[in-house]
């Protein structure tokens, strides 16, 4: 179990047991408006099936928040596995996120992870802000394996860039190019499909809007970087970007402007950050190996809801 250090803060009072246990309000009934800060509840599953044993895995979940990231906070979490003969570590990555390492030495037939997360947002906060080097670090400014440009993309960039815009007027623009460029498919694309193929096809899913607009953002100098997380009221998990911008009002440093291509627009207080990178090969939220000749199934269960929400003018 892991706590944020200033959990006097929070709208939620929790225990350990508790956690599992609450109760999500309606999200639809929400005035956005007027909400100051709200709690989500994070509940995911995973299973894996094998059809034979399998010896020495080596599992990898990067679905738990950094304990803070521009005005979210991650309250508390949990991670339950089900087989007690396990060791687990958790380490950050290159770019500062959660990955968690699970040994496993034998699993006869099934293994199961169920997390419970807990996170909170705090409207009015302000610009996310960053140190201003992240305005060169040029992982998010050179295109990465999914986010290659080809012919058919660098003229995309052109085009927009006629217009004049620069700076967030131009990352906006590039966003809704991406929104009418491609329409909301299933089943079209896979976890390795590049931004190229997507947009050859012209459909996708939310992670190639993400990376079709990565490619743009970079081919205009524009740093970008993928973003993966969940959105309320969706099943899976969600994916979208956040261009990188010098501060106007913050001189020596960087804002992370977040941006929804999927939507065709800006990311909200229903958006939760999971983790960042280059794109979705650095964030995939379920990875390893293990030795044996077969393969194994996933299945994954999830659910987001608001656990509490404080509207401006409540009373603490």
């Amino acid at each position: 179990m892991t706590t944020a250090a200033d959990e006097q803060a929070t709208i939620l009072s929790l225990d350990d047991t508790e956690v599992t246990a609450l109760p999500l309000l309606d999200h639809q009934t929400v005035d956005w408006s007027r909400v100051q800060r709200t709690a989500y509840l994070v509940h995911q599953h995973l299973r894996y099936d094998y059809p034979g044993p399998i010896v020495d895995l080596r599992h990898q979940l990067i679905i738990v928040p950094p304990e803070q990231f521009g005005d979210q906070r991650r309250v508390i979490y949990q991670l339950d596995i089900s087989l007690p003969e396990h060791t687990r570590s958790e380490r950050r990555d290159e770019f500062g996120n959660v990955v968690l390492e699970i040994s496993v030495p034998r699993v006869a037939g099934a293994i199961e992870f169920e997390a419970w997360i807990v996170v909170e947002r705090s409207a009015g906060r302000g610009p996310h802000l960053l140190p201003a080097a992240v305005l060169d670090d040029q992982r998010y400014r050179q295109p990465s394996v999914l986010t290659q440009p080809d012919a058919a993309l660098q003229h995309a960039a052109q085009e927009v860039e006629r217009s004049g815009a620069s700076g967030i007027v131009l990352a906006e623009r590039l966003n809704a190019w991406v929104f009418n460029a491609l329409r909301y498919t299933h089943g079209a694309t896979g976890i390795h499909s590049t931004a190229a193929q997507a947009l050859a096809l012209g459909r996708g899913v939310c992670q190639d809007y993400a990376h079709v607009l990565l490619a743009l953002c970079r081919l205009c100098r524009l740093p970008a970087r993928y973003v993966s997380g969940h959105l309320l009221g969706e099943g899976g998990t969600h994916a979208w970007v956040e261009v990188l911008l010098p501060a106007p009002s913050n001189p020596g440093m960087a804002e992370a402007i977040a941006l929804d291509p999927t939507h065709a627009r800006r990311a909200g207080l229903s958006y939760l950050t999971v983790a960042v990178g280059r794109d979705y090969l650095d964030v995939p939220p379920t990875s390893g190996t293990y030795r044996a000749a077969h393969q194994g199934r996933l299945s994954a269960r999830k659910r987001v809801g608001i656990a509490a929400i404080r509207y401006a003018g409540d009373v603490e």
